[in-house]
This record gives structure tokens, sequence and C-alpha cells, in this order.
């Protein structure tokens, strides 16, 4: 009998930070403790990190509670709640530095505010679409949507914590309200089963099995 290779997609996503006890309270607070990993570094970073983690939810009334509650648990609001031609969303950064997008496709709530996330898509910038794109291919990634040199976005396994996607850095940046400008690390380190190795602008993946429930936390690599 044949044996098929599972489909390659991330399989965790790691942020390094300062204060994994303190990240902790905030992802736990935010509602995305289950679907992060964390890793103390003292990296040098400074501005733009290049990529923003996207909460895709289902009314206005839920991006709200959402942002409340990361603004509650010391978030600072890079870009206020609004609504725009595709929907409604806001965007904030996490005591940690990360930048957290939160947004809805839909003009009108439909029910009562939950703290159900649709989806959560990561997002990374990188300066050539097309040229990421295809390294990703040739390491097993599959291409679910693309929009020429401006967006393309990977299939991903069920068991997967984010949905991979690719953006210009610089219309990412704008998109969240911030200056394309930064230096140093990305803070951020993938894992799946085609790791280690780094893409073109740097992110950096290694070998890892699916995410637990359980968030971990992990010492940097030296």
């Amino acid at each position: 009998m044949a044996i098929t290779a599972s489909p390659v997609s991330v399989a965790s996503v790691t942020l390094e930070v300062a204060d994994p006890e303190a990240a902790q309270r905030f992802h736990t607070a935010f509602a995305v403790d289950t679907r992060i990993r964390l890793r103390q570094s003292e990296a040098s970073s400074t501005g733009f990190r290049g990529f923003t983690l996207a909460l895709t939810v289902s009314q206005p009334a839920a991006v709200d509670r959402f942002l409340a509650s990361a603004v509650d648990a010391g978030a600072t609001v890079i870009k206020p709640a609004a609504k725009s031609l595709w929907g409604y969303g806001g965007v904030v950064q996490a005591p940690d530095g990360t930048l957290w997008k939160v947004a809805t496709s839909a003009k009108k709530d439909t029910g009562p505010a939950t703290r159900e996330i649709d989806e959560m898509v990561l997002l990374l910038g990188v300066e050539d679409v097309k040229a990421s794109r295809e390294f990703y291919v040739s390491r097993g990634l599959t291409v679910a949507r693309s929009f020429g040199g401006k967006y393309a976005e990977f299939a991903s396994e069920k068991s997967s914590p984010v949905k991979l996607a690719l953006y210009k850095r610089r219309g990412l940046a704008k998109d969240l309200g911030v200056s394309a400008d930064g230096t140093g690390s990305h803070r951020i380190v993938l894992g799946c089963t085609a790791g280690p190795f780094t893409d073109p602008d740097g992110y950096g993946w290694e070998a890892a099995a699916a995410l637990s429930h359980a968030p971990s936390t992990a010492p940097a690599h030296s």
C-alpha cells in the first residue's frame, strides 16, 4: 500500500520574549495561549519586526471584546477599531512587542460577542512575495491562494495553530499603521516537519511536531 506524506504546514509558532511568564499572562487573557509557544530571548530588535498575527472573528462586537481584553492585559492600541470597505478591525501591540490584528468581514453584529476565534493567520512581511512563495513551495508547502506579487496564502492542516500568508513588507506595515523600518531579530520562530531552515527574509524555521493544547516555554537557542 502506498504511503502518502502529510502536507507541510505550520506546526508551531514560537515568540521570543524577554519575560515568558508575563507574556504567558497576556496570551491567556487574550485567549491565544493554546496557539502560541514562548521562548526567552534577549535578541536585539527595533521597530517593525516584519510580521503580524491576525485573528479573524465573527462580528464587530467580538473584535471590540478581543481588543478590550488585550488593552486590559497591557497592550497598546496602534490602530483603533474602525469600519472599512472589507469589514471592521483594529491593531494592538502586546507588551512583548508583537503586533496583533483583530478583524471581521461582517459589517453588523448578529448576536452576543464571543471569545471564539474563527481563524488565526500569521502574515509575514517579505520583500519579494513571488520569490518567497516559490521558496516555500520548494520546502513542501502548498499554495492555497495567490495574488501575483502582492499576497500568497498556504494550505494548512486542521492541527496547525495558524494559517501562513505572505504580504509585501511595506504594504503590511502600512495596513498595521506602523513604519516599515526595523532592525535585528524578527523575534519569531516557526516549526514544521520540513525544518530547520531560514527563508529569504530571515524568518527562522525549526523541526517541530504538531502544537499540543498546552503551550510550552523553552530557553532560546544559543
